[in-house]
């Protein structure tokens, strides 16, 4: 892309147009206004924009190429060539008065309550909560990307409803009946960016200051900042192998958060029975339940228990889902389904706070879902991620402490085989560029476990073996 500079030149033309033009330019790009190896227009776009001969403009780049200022290159064009010596920034004045923050930006601002944000920028070994990302079906999503590109009408690139897309809500609604057991409308369905989105809309839905709601420890630290800092008591829900306890817990809590076909990190997959009985508690306190979803598909494909929004008669559950986790976190698509009393507060938060998922990607969403390419996808996701975690396991069996049986979906949680500090564990492996995150940071409260929570499917088999090697060598 070259740079315009037609609205850079404002001095009235005092001697020949080439000279002035010329002296113009070259002043934009002594003050640093135009950078160096920035391109230039060609003569034939230079002489349009300017309202000049083309024959001027050649000579506007001739004088500038004879004083260093530009350089041409054969076939590509002509770039700017000086370098402007970088100077000291001004310093601004201080004690400066601007307008004072709100309330619940400060807390927003605050220090995080649980850690979210200590993994490497650069690799994806062992991050939880992504899946295979190398092979994700890019061929057949660009296949129909550029046919909705093609066949696109004026009407397409408008806005959409806040809602989502009838045609997306429709196949999610059919796919959620065929692989979820989930019976819904449509009309309940509203598309969101993903899981922490779908939490944010129904969060300022229902918190006021001081509301008590219940959260599995550990939980999700994301949700649980975002609940924090919309000042909401958080009372923790220990778990025990049939999922979250609510034993004791304060019958006035607005909602339980929970994730129970896969607990969030420990992989504990909720009972029939502990379910029912969520089920009777929410209905005796009137109370509701966000019951989150994330990965399914991985984790309660087989042997499925029903979900608790199945198993609902009373419009309760606010069931989220997400295909971040199954296809790719770029894709930023999510999902809510929405109880009837809770529907227009939500869309009306939507509408007024976001805008809506960009209609090219729900319209390509929807046909890959219509094509049942989503469905051929997960199955190989889940063959893949099947033979990745058994070979994590047989590396990293020296050093770590992992239960094959375990049902922890695309990520798993090792504890150590001595006794070890998870925080000093993560520091070391992260220098590494290995990422683990440690448990204990998935507690909000003062009893803690030590272990490390990894996401092993995203890895190929070549940097598998050298991650784990690492991973080996630190733990001895």
């Amino acid at each position: 892309m070259y740079y315009n500079i037609r609205n850079l030149i404002t001095n009235k033309k005092e001697y020949p147009l080439y000279k002035f033009y010329s002296n113009e330019i070259k002043k934009t790009i002594l003050n640093g206004r135009i950078s160096e190896n920035q391109k230039l227009p060609p003569t034939r776009v230079l002489s349009k924009d300017l309202n000049i001969s083309r024959t001027t403009a050649l000579k506007i780049y001739d004088l500038l190429l004879f004083e260093g200022i530009i350089s041409s290159k054969k076939g590509s064009g002509y770039y700017v060539a000086y370098k402007k010596t970088i100077k000291k920034e001004k310093k601004l004045k201080t004690n400066l008065l601007y307008p004072s923050l709100s309330k619940k930006s400060k807390l927003f601002n605050h220090k995080k309550y649980l850690s979210t944000d200590n993994f490497s920028k650069t690799g994806v070994a062992f991050r939880p909560g992504l899946p295979p990302l190398d092979i994700f079906p890019v061929n057949k999503w660009k296949n129909i990307s550029n046919k909705f590109w093609r066949l696109s009408k004026p009407s397409d690139l408008s806005y959409a409803p806040a809602e989502g897309l009838e045609e997306l809500r429709i196949n999610i609604s059919n796919y959620l009946k065929i692989y979820r057991n989930i019976r819904c409308d449509y009309n309940q369905i509203i598309i969101t960016s993903g899981s922490l989105h779908s939490l944010y809309l129904i969060s300022n839905s229902i918190i006021d200051n001081g509301d008590k709601i219940g959260m599995e420890n550990p939980t999700f630290p994301r949700a649980f900042n975002l609940f924090k800092s919309l000042k909401a008591e958080i009372l923790p829900c220990e778990i025990d192998k049939e999922g979250i306890v609510l034993n004791n817990l304060n019958p006035k809590v607005k909602f339980i958060y929970t994730t129970p076909s896969n607990q969030y990190p420990l992989g504990v997959k909720m009972s029939l029975e502990r379910r029912k009985e969520i089920i009777k508690w929410i209905s005796n306190n009137n109370s509701i339940i966000i019951e989150d979803d994330y990965d399914h598909e991985f984790s309660n494909l087989r042997n499925p228990i029903p979900s608790l929004y199945s198993l609902d008669n009373e419009d309760r559950i606010v069931y989220l889902g997400t295909f971040n986790k199954l296809l790719h976190p770029s894709l930023r698509i999510g999902y809510i389904i929405v109880p009837k009393f809770l529907s227009r507060s939500i869309t009306s938060i939507y509408e007024q706070s976001f805008r809506f998922v960009p209609s090219s990607t729900q319209k390509i969403m929807s046909t890959f879902i219509e094509k049942d390419y989503l469905n051929k996808h997960i199955r190989n996701v889940i063959e893949i991620a099947s033979k990745r975690k058994e070979m994590f396991i047989s590396k990293t069996r020296e050093t770590l402490l992992i239960n094959k049986k375990k049902n922890d979906g695309l990520h798993l949680v090792a504890n150590f085989k001595k006794k070890k500090n998870d925080l000093k564990i993560f520091k070391s492996l992260l220098k590494e560029n290995v990422v683990a995150y440690p448990l204990s940071n998935y507690y909000f409260t003062n009893k803690k476990s030590n272990g490390l929570v990894m996401g092993y499917c995203s890895v190929n088999s070549k940097v598998l073996n050298e991650k784990t090697a690492i991973i080996n060598k630190i733990l001895r």
